[in-house]
């Protein structure tokens, strides 16, 4: 989800949700505790420099039993962040703590913002050395040519 589409879904809310892909929620007391851009530049294992960037939305889940945050709030928190850091219309990474910093793709579901996993992969497959996988297929599929068989006393064996 772009920084753009977040900022028009927030528009439309009462109130600001965020899940894990499992259906776990945040606590609704969580805090956003930094918004702000990523610019990573690296080379990957082929040898091509990179560069890529996200909006980052850090969320804390505080002991403030208390506090709500709404989406005006958060909205608000955007919109500075866009006129104070210069910050982008890119995708959106969200920091979540669980047993270590989680990274996450959003979505919305609708109702409430969901945490998707990230997972990692290779850029430079091609340059990398990792045979791509066969495909694999179901033998009783297969077609049978019959011009090209052998059969017991055919001489062909």
């Amino acid at each position: 989800m772009k920084l753009s589409e977040i900022k028009e879904i927030l528009k439309t809310l009462d109130n600001v949700e965020f899940q894990l892909e499992n259906g776990t929620f945040v606590p609704e007391h969580f805090h956003v505790t930094e918004v702000g851009q990523i610019t990573t530049h690296f080379i990957d294992c082929g040898g091509i420099i990179r560069s890529e960037k996200v909006v980052n939305f850090q969320l804390w889940n505080a002991n403030d039993f208390e506090h709500r945050l709404k989406p005006t709030k958060l909205l608000n928190i955007i919109n500075l962040s866009e006129e104070k850091l210069g910050i982008e219309d890119v995708e959106i990474e969200v920091e979540y703590q669980s047993d270590t910093i989680g990274k996450y793709d959003l979505e919305f579901n609708g109702k409430t913002f969901v945490l998707k996993y990230k997972t990692t992969a290779c850029l430079a497959e091609d340059a990398c050395g990792i045979p791509s996988e066969k495909q694999k297929k179901n033998l009783i599929g297969l077609q049978v040519n019959q011009t090209n068989t052998c059969t017991p006393g055919g001489g062909c064996c």
